[in-house]
């Protein structure tokens, strides 16, 4: 069954969770973040059903996430290659990895991924920083704020935020 879109909310995280889709979508991401391009590969690592697969691909290829792109012609045989909107969606990825590496979802083993600098091999996390300073920012002093795109239901939510 489908789930309700989300198009026409003005919401930023809404629209970026219906570009995306769901969870299958998201292992497709990180797939693809990591290099596999192939539509077997991905097959392969995610375990997801063909019918599956080929319903996520189709929507992250519409949502401009992922191009498809010829590499074979007899017979034809495509790869899959992230935008640069797909690029910037691992940004959420990321954040997940993240955030389940430090609760240790995934067990007790510690991370099964990680992300590094290539150039240092140190690890890379994701943080809140001031856009103008490149300073950090506590999450008890960021602030949420009506942007020039909110409507009245933002506005709404907006009031019931606790300082």
């Amino acid at each position: 069954m489908k789930s309700k879109s989300f198009d026409g909310m003005a919401c930023s995280i809404a629209g970026v969770m219906d570009a995306i889709g769901d969870r299958w979508a998201v292992l497709i991401l990180r797939d693809l973040s990591l290099g596999l391009s192939r539509y077997e590969d991905l097959r392969r690592s995610t375990g997801v059903t063909n019918a599956t697969l080929s319903d996520r691909l189709k929507h992250l290829e519409g949502h401009e996430l992922v191009e498809r792109r010829q590499y074979q012609t007899n017979p034809e045989r495509y790869e899959y290659r992230l935008t640069a909107k797909g690029r910037d969606t691992i940004l959420v990825l990321q954040a997940l990895l993240q955030v389940g590496d430090k609760w240790a979802v995934s067990g007790d083993a510690g991370p099964p991924l990680k992300f590094v600098d290539r150039k240092t091999g140190h690890p890379v996390k994701l943080a809140r920083v001031d856009s103008e300073t490149g300073q950090g920012i506590r999450l008890q002093d960021v602030q949420p704020q009506a942007g020039p795109g909110a409507d009245e239901l933002v506005r709404w939510r907006l009031t019931h935020f606790r300082k």
